[in-house]
C-alpha cells in the first residue's frame, strides 16, 4: 500500500496545537496617540500620551442645536494649514522633478546588441531565476495509522429506584404565579411611568428648542441690524472722507493759483530790467576797451606765460638729466673701487693661507 509522503514532525506539532487552547496574557498599558500630553503622568511615562476623543476637532462639543461659530483665528489656522500642505506638495513635486531630470539616462544600445545587468561587486555570486530545489521523502510508521481508540464508558453499577408524586404536592400554580405576576405588573408600571416621563421630557426639550430657535432668530435679526448699521456708518465715513479729500485738493489748487499769480506779477515787474541785463550779458552792448583787452591782450599774455613756462621746464629737465648721469657715474666708480678692494683682500687672505701651509709643511719636514 502506498502511504502519503509528509513530514511526521510537522503533523505531530499541528495536532498538538489543535488539541491545546491558545492563551495570551500581557500587562495593561495606556493607548498611545499622536497628540501631545496635557495631563500629569508618571516620570517614566513622560512621553506617553492618552488617546482622548475630546481633543479631536471633528467632535462637536456643547449644544448641538447651537450654530457652529467659526472664529477668525480658527479660519486663519485652517487656511494656514492648507497653505502649508499645498506648499509641501509643491516642494515634493519639484524635488521629484529635479531628481528625475538630474538622473542621467542610459544611451540606447548599438544595433545588434542589448543592455544586460552586470554585477560590479568585489565578490560575485551566481544569479538564477529559480532557487535551488532538492527532493526528500519520508515514510510513516505503521502504528501512526491506527484509528483512534473509542471513548471509555464505565459499566453501570447500583440499583434503580422510582417514586410517585401526586398532583399539588410539589407545585401550586396560584401560589407560585403570584410573585411572577407582581414582578410583571411592577415592571410594566415602571416602564409605563418611564415612558410618560420620557414623553414629558421630550415635550420640554422640544419647547426649549423652540424657545432657543426664537432667541437665535432674534439674535440673528439683531446681528443683521448691527451689520447694516455698521455698513451705513462705513459708507458715511467713506463719503465724508471723499468730500474732505476733494476739499483739500481744491484748496491746494487754489493756493497754487494764487502763488502763480503773485509770481507772475513779481516776474513781470522787473522784466524790462532783466531783458536789458541779459542783452548786455549776451554782448549786444559792447565796451570797445574791454573787447580789445579780451580779444588781443589776454591771448598774447597767455601765450607768453606758456612759452616762459615751457623754457623753465626744459631747463629743469636738462639739469635733472645731468644730475642723474653724475649719480650713475659716481655709483659705477664706487662699485669698481669696492670690487678692487675686495680682490686685494681676497689675494691677501690667499697669501696668508699659503704662508701658513708652507710653515706647516716645513714644520712637518723637520
Amino acid at each position: 500500500v502506498a502511504l502519503p509522503q509528509y513530514n511526521i514532525i510537522s503533523k505531530l506539532t499541528h495536532s498538538n496545537m489543535a488539541n491545546s487552547a491558545y492563551t495570551h496574557t500581557t500587562s495593561p498599558k495606556p493607548l498611545l496617540s499622536k497628540m501631545k500630553k496635557t495631563t500629569y503622568r508618571a516620570e517614566d511615562e513622560e512621553n506617553i500620551i492618552t488617546n482622548n476623543i475630546m481633543f479631536d476637532r471633528r467632535v462637536v462639543r456643547g449644544n448641538t442645536y447651537a450654530a457652529q461659530v467659526v472664529t477668525h483665528n480658527t479660519q486663519r489656522e485652517v487656511e494656514r494649514m492648507r497653505y502649508e500642505s499645498e506648499r509641501t506638495l509643491r516642494r515634493d513635486a519639484t524635488c521629484q522633478r529635479k531628481e528625475r531630470l538630474a538622473k542621467p539616462s542610459t544611451p540606447p544600445p548599438a544595433e545588434g546588441r542589448a543592455h544586460i545587468k552586470a554585477q560590479t561587486d568585489t565578490f560575485l555570486e551566481e544569479l538564477s531565476d529559480r532557487p535551488v530545489e532538492s527532493e526528500a521523502v519520508t515514510q510513516t510508521e505503521a502504528i501512526l495509522d491506527r484509528p483512534p481508540s473509542p471513548l471509555f464508558i464505565p459499566s453501570k453499577t447500583g440499583v434503580d429506584k422510582e417514586t410517585d408524586i401526586p398532583g399539588g404536592d410539589l407545585f401550586d400554580f396560584d401560589i407560585e404565579v403570584k410573585p411572577i405576576l407582581e414582578v410583571l405588573v411592577g415592571k410594566t408600571l415602571r416602564v409605563s411611568m418611564m415612558e410618560v416621563m420620557e414623553e414629558a421630557e421630550l415635550d420640554a426639550i422640544q419647547r426649549r428648542q423652540m424657545e432657543f430657535e426664537q432667541m437665535r432668530n432674534a439674535e440673528l435679526v439683531e446681528v443683521q441690524r448691527l451689520d447694516a448699521e455698521a455698513s451705513r456708518r462705513f459708507a458715511e465715513k467713506q463719503r465724508r472722507f471723499t468730500q474732505e479729500t476733494d476739499r483739500l485738493r481744491q484748496q491746494a489748487e487754489l493756493g497754487q493759483k494764487v502763488a502763480a499769480r503773485a509770481f507772475a506779477r513779481s516776474y513781470l515787474a522787473n522784466l524790462s530790467e532783466l531783458a536789458f541785463d541779459q542783452l548786455e550779458d549776451s554782448g549786444h552792448f559792447v565796451d570797445p576797451v574791454e573787447k580789445e583787452i579780451q580779444d588781443s591782450f589776454i591771448p598774447w599774455l597767455f601765450d607768453s606765460v606758456v612759452e616762459t613756462t615751457n623754457n623753465h621746464i626744459s631747463s629743469s629737465s636738462c639739469v635733472d638729466a645731468l644730475i642723474v648721469d653724475a649719480i650713475e657715474l659716481a655709483s659705477n666708480l664706487q662699485s669698481d673701487v669696492i670690487k678692487q678692494i675686495k680682490q686685494k683682500e681676497r689675494a691677501r687672505v690667499f697669501a696668508v693661507e699659503d704662508a701658513q701651509e708652507i710653515k706647516e709643511a716645513e714644520g712637518t719636514a723637520k
